[in-house]
């Protein structure tokens, strides 16, 4: 590795976990990073988790993440409302991530005339909600998503997620949403300022080329794609651009 990292930005899941169970070498790594003195934090596009949900998750899985090392892209959204527009108000669409990052960003929780509707991540969209949202976006709030996947993973299949739903809504208002998650790199580089890194010495690790490796080479890291998740060899020839590395898994950065 031709530059010295000392931050690492890492995704979850396909990364440190796999359909429930830690990846082999994730605990590892992160231990290694520990004693060398690694500042990293963990992200997730979900928005359905808080912090502490995911860091018992993780810890159910053999992975120790204290929570204030995790990063979803629910807090992401508070932050950059936050930064929007301090004390705003918000019709919110989502569960516990979503709605705990927006009250403790100090938003007002309402569905008369909000500042914003927000789309987050859940697994019961409702009709009625979606709905409301639709008429507020008309009357003028401004539609945020928190993330732009349109499936997620069941036993049964796939699921539609945020991205299939705010589709909807958009064919409907003929708004479209701004979205915090990845793809966007704003993921990554609010994640950095939690941890006062700077980009040309933070690597990211990600299981996805259309959302990870775009994202992080757009926010200038050092961007190594994990064949454990989602992406397979075949996959990096469709995509116009490249990972700096590709490794089996993250077993691979073990010294």
């Amino acid at each position: 590795m031709e530059r010295e990292i000392d931050c690492w930005l890492t995704d979850m899941d396909g990364v440190l976990v796999h359909e429930h169970k830690a990846v082999p070498g994730a605990a590892e790594l992160l231990d290694q990073w520990r004693a060398q003195g690694k500042r990293f934090l963990v992200l997730t596009n979900n928005s359905i988790y808080t912090p502490r949900d995911l860091s018992a998750r993780l810890a159910r899985s053999g992975i120790d993440v204290p929570e204030d090392q995790l990063w979803t892209s629910a807090l992401a959204t508070a932050t950059f409302l936050k930064d929007q527009a301090p004390g705003g108000s918000a019709f919110v669409i989502g569960e516990a991530g979503i709605t705990t990052a927006m009250h403790e960003a100090g938003f007002v929780m309402t569905d008369t005339s909000p500042d914003f509707v927000i789309l987050g991540e859940t697994r019961s969209y409702s009709f009625e909600a979606i709905t409301r949202a639709i008429r507020l976006i008309d009357a003028g709030a401004r539609f945020i998503v928190t993330n732009p996947d349109v499936t997620g993973p069941s036993p049964e299949g796939p699921l539609p997620a945020t991205g299939a739903v705010a589709a909807l809504i958009t064919s409907a208002t003929k708004r479209e949403p701004y979205v915090v998650g990845k793809p966007n790199p704003m993921m990554f580089r609010s994640a950095m300022n939690k941890l006062g890194a700077h980009s040309e010495r933070t690597g990211m690790i990600g299981d996805r080329m259309d959302t990870d490796v775009v994202a992080g080479i757009e926010a200038g890291l050092h961007t190594i794609l994990v064949l454990s998740g989602i992406a397979t060899r075949a996959d990096i020839e469709r995509f116009p651009f490249r990972p700096r590395e590709v490794l089996d898994s993250v077993a691979d950065l073990l010294d």
